[in-house]
């Protein structure tokens, strides 16, 4: 196959557009810059050349490198420049009928062999690609910012693209050191699809004043391993931006899901797009700035005395009891691990010795550091032993009438003024608190897997909850290093509500055939900067479990967007549930 697309031309050279152009050069193509006047093309070009100069300071180029580089790039403010182009790329403002112009004026300007691109993250596609005479030659290739070291793109292709072209583009982003992602036209493509709802709900969860924007954004940023928060990242994109987008969504499902929040339409009106205006969900110090500016975190209301925590009781045998256990213990905690009986306890302090053991031959706890934290530890078959206990932490099976059970064992066995804690990570709290006769003492304490490794915990009250219970655990988590999150007692908490319905959107694109579950996964770990993909992430997670989640929220919410997936379904009720049973959406049994 002959090397594709030897010259390109790139209209409209804003940060994307000059990005494309410099990275598009790098590969030894001719560049034509193309802008709207010629003060535009004198700035475009000054903007390209300051970008390859620091690149240079950077050493991600040669200064000779650099020189030659530049000799390929030529920039003016004709669009008949275009006409020597085998591919010419849009990478004008997201307005659709300026970008339908604009094509039509290229079909007239080049030659029919030449490929028309769009840029777009939003916009249809075929509606583009409508205003020409050769939409068989249209397509879309969106880039991801910044382009330099963002290696996705999306070679979006509409129902009249010929193959050969979506190939030919393939071939010609894969020479540019990216990796393409094949997507069919519809809003949002691959990676705006699934994360712009995913932030939208984000924004809504914000608006009804069910967590501060420091708390959701350290949530998905502790909880699930992602770079950024979602706040945050809604002002790095541009709040006008993301609402752009997300209407392009609504109008192609009508899904509810998709609707933008109010919140987002009211920042844009009041002109607090995020960075570049220097103030979105955050307030920052100047336009264009990262920083935040300091004292403007948001305030809880004034918290009252907590109680005094001496020693911990941890109820149940599994991984998440363990972890727990060993958190507090090496906290300096007196810790009762407590089980339905001794032979289990036993069991799960030898787990426990296990996980310090490997931390000692890591090197994280000295011999002396282990020997303290498992003299602490105390296993026991007997709940009545709790009776002393200043905290109580539930950790058994994720089943309500278990848990309401052992609420009702502790309530009898307990003492007065001991706060009694549930992990749940579905259920709700009041639930396992109307168990007891002292609601006021119970609260939710929902820990990550595994619990001694991962940051957050969810603290969640329940409207029975009394204020200086939850100043007690939110102090508690303090003194264990953890990160504290504040939130009500609803389904999902924060991260299940925003993680599982992200999750179920990658399913239900699955199951339209929309794209691969390898072009999905790659898709977001490349343009978001996930750890792992979906596909990746349910496998592990456990596809019942998430099962179990999306019909949690279902039921809760009643959205039917929130509906689980019939290929979930499906692929559960054949025994299908991930790496736990050799194959999920992957076959691990063969790797």
């Amino acid at each position: 196959m002959e090397r594709p697309f030897p010259t390109v031309a790139v209209v409209g050279l804003g940060t994307m557009g000059a990005g494309i152009a410099v990275a598009i050069a790098r590969s030894g193509r001719r560049v034509i810059g193309i802008e709207a006047d010629s003060g535009s093309a004198a700035r475009a070009l000054a903007r390209i050349e300051e970008a390859t100069a620091h690149a240079v300071q950077r050493e991600r180029l040669t200064a000779e490198q650099r020189t030659g580089l530049l000799e390929l790039i030529s920039v003016g403010d004709r669009l008949d420049a275009a006409a020597t182009a085998d591919l010419v790329i849009e990478e004008v403002p997201e307005q659709l009928e300026l970008k339908r112009e604009i094509f039509a004026e290229l079909d007239r300007i080049c030659p029919p062999e030449t490929v028309l691109a769009t840029g777009t993250t939003a916009l249809s596609v075929t509606r583009i690609a409508a205003a020409t005479a050769r939409p068989e030659r249209v397509l879309g290739l969106h880039f991801f910012n910044p382009v330099h070291s963002m290696k996705l793109v999306e070679v979006v292709r509409t129902v009249l693209t010929t193959p050969q072209v979506a190939e030919e583009a393939a071939a010609f982003a894969r020479e540019l050191g990216k990796e393409p992602v094949a997507a069919g036209d519809r809003a949002g493509f691959v990676v705006n699809g699934l994360l712009f709802a995913y932030l939208n709900q984000a924004a809504a969860m914000y608006e009804s004043k069910y967590a501060t924007r420091e708390d959701i954004d350290a949530a998905m940023r502790l909880g699930c391993g992602l770079p950024m928060g979602p706040l945050a990242l809604l002002d790095l994109i541009g709040v006008d931006t993301a609402r752009t987008v997300l209407e392009a969504m609504y109008e192609q499902s009508k899904d509810r899901l998709h609707a933008p929040a109010p919140i987002l339409g009211q920042l844009v009106a009041a002109g607090l797009l995020g960075r570049k205006s220097g103030r979105g969900f955050y307030t920052y110090e100047a336009p264009g700035s990262s920083k935040v500016v300091a004292g403007t975190a948001e305030q809880t209301a004034a918290r009252v005395a907590g109680r005094e925590i001496r020693s911990v009781g941890v109820c149940g045998s599994g991984t998440m009891a363990t972890g727990i256990a060993e958190v507090f213990a090496k906290a300096g905690y007196q810790v009762l691990l407590t089980a339905r009986s001794q032979e289990k306890a036993d069991k799960a302090k030898a787990q426990l010795t296990k996980s310090l053991e490997r931390s000692v031959a890591k090197g994280r706890l000295t011999e002396a550091q282990r020997d303290e934290a498992l003299a602490l530890v105390t296993p026991t078959g007997r709940y009545g032993d709790l009776a002393e206990a200043d905290l109580v932490v539930e950790a058994v099976a994720e089943d309500l009438a278990v848990k309401r059970e052992l609420f009702a064992t502790l309530d009898k066995i307990c003492k007065p003024g001991a706060v009694l804690a549930t992990t749940t990570s579905s259920l709700p709290v009041i639930s396992c608190a109307t168990a007891t006769s002292r609601p006021q003492d119970v609260i939710g304490m929902h820990f990550f897997n595994p619990a001694p490794a991962m940051k957050l915990v969810e603290v969640v009250s329940t409207v029975l909850t009394g204020a200086d219970v939850t100043s007690t655990v939110l102090e508690l988590c303090g003194k264990v290093r953890k990160h504290a999150v504040e939130c009500g007692d609803r389904a999902g908490f924060i991260v299940n509500a925003l993680l599982f319905p992200y999750l179920n959107d990658a399913v239900r694109m699955l199951q339209e055939h929309y794209a691969t579950v390898d072009d999905i996964d790659t898709a977001m770990k490349l343009g978001c900067g996930y750890p792992m993909g979906p596909f990746e992430l349910l496998d592990v997670v456990g596809l019942d479990v998430s099962l179990t989640i999306e019909r949690v929220l279902h039921q809760e919410f009643r959205e039917p967007g929130l509906a689980a997936a019939p290929l979930l379904e499906h692929l559960v009720a054949a025994g299908c549930l991930g790496r736990k049973t050799g194959r999920g959406f992957r076959d691990h049994a063969r790797r």
